[in-house]
């Protein structure tokens, strides 16, 4: 079978703007930081069990690491079980990145009554785009109709009435919504029985990790000191914005932007390759580092052509001011 894969997952290409390189005295590798900078800034690609609420999952993980703050990203239906992205202390900040991550579960759909298989396969691929929906009574949000994009609709066992599944779709979309639809225009009914998600962008179910997993480590690292099981469990927060494409900067562009100020071309380094106007890219240091989050102005080509001009106007700063030295000046 062909792998199905998010938008989020396409491969780019770095490419350089001009070589310069970076003070190590400033700022540090995301791999290189202490376990306490994980504690205060880092990101958990969680397996949720069944049963709790995904703000119960918060405090459990606020009372296992003894943080004062914890946020997950792309909230779970209690019985819904799969990857949570879990951020601890400042690095909360940083998940509203992952709206625009793409997201992949797999569920089990109930029919209620038995249609023709091939009826089956074609109606869910009828699914494949973009598709209107409004959200439950039982939601988080307001009821509004929206428009949401299915990446692909894949079925993958018939038994009976059941229909094992796998969705890749964008952000905020209702799989409960979708399986009903389905059934709607099968003219038979359908209702979501069981399911698990299985990726958020680049954080896949095969990297996650428990809540025991999260326990023992923490309590490995706090009375015997060994790190290897807390760092496998928490990620730096650049985790988080994995999916995004990049645009890397000199060390005298940083503090500038911890600031709130705009990137101008001067500062720009390294340009991931396929980004157009309006996307959502990540602005990182020379050593990987996530600054900020930023909506583009111009395209990968015109940031490589052009000298002069803002090419990314920031959403979200990540990065803690003062990481930098000042090296610019306020007019």
């Amino acid at each position: 079978m062909v792998e199905r894969l998010l938008p989020s997952e396409r491969k780019r290409k770095r490419l350089i703007k001009v070589f310069a390189k970076t003070n190590p005295h400033y700022g540090k590798k995301p791999e290189e930081r202490t376990v306490e900078e994980l504690l205060t800034m880092g990101l958990i690609n969680l397996d949720k069990p069944c049963g709790p609420t995904s703000h119960q999952v918060d405090s459990w993980v606020k009372d296992i690491l003894e943080v004062s703050k914890v946020g997950h990203g792309g909230t779970l239906d209690p019985r819904v079980t799969g990857v949570l992205p879990v951020a601890t202390g400042e690095g909360t900040k940083a998940l509203k990145v992952l709206l625009t991550a793409g997201k992949e579960y797999v569920g089990v759909m109930r029919l209620h009554k038995n249609v023709d298989k091939n009826l089956l396969f074609s109606t869910c691929q009828g699914f494949v785009g973009d598709v209107y929906q409004t959200p439950p009574v039982r939601s988080a949000v307001k009821r509004v109709r929206r428009k949401r994009r299915i990446y692909y609709f894949d079925v993958l066992e018939v038994k009976d009435k059941e229909v094992l599944f796998r969705v890749g779709c964008e952000a905020g979309t209702y799989i409960r919504t979708l399986c009903v639809d389905i059934g709607k225009r099968l003219k038979v009914g359908a209702h979501l029985q069981e399911l698990r998600r299985t990726k958020v962008g680049r954080l896949r179910e095969d990297d996650a990790v428990t809540l025991h997993d999260l326990k023992d480590g923490y309590t490995l690292w706090k009375q015997d000191g060994y790190e290897a099981e807390i760092r496998r469990c928490i990620q730096p927060i650049e985790a988080a914005a994995l999916h995004l494409p990049k645009v890397a900067v000199r060390d005298s562009a940083v503090d500038a932007l911890c600031h709130g100020a705009s990137l101008a071309l001067p500062g720009v380094v390294e340009v991931d390759t396929g980004i157009k106007r309006d996307d959502t890219v990540g602005v990182i240091t020379l050593k990987g580092e996530l600054v900020m989050v930023g909506k583009t102005a111009m395209s990968t080509e015109e940031m490589l052509q052009k000298d002069t001009g803002v090419c990314v106007i920031p959403n979200r700063v990540i990065m803690k001011k003062g990481t930098y030295p000042k090296l610019w000046k306020k007019t």
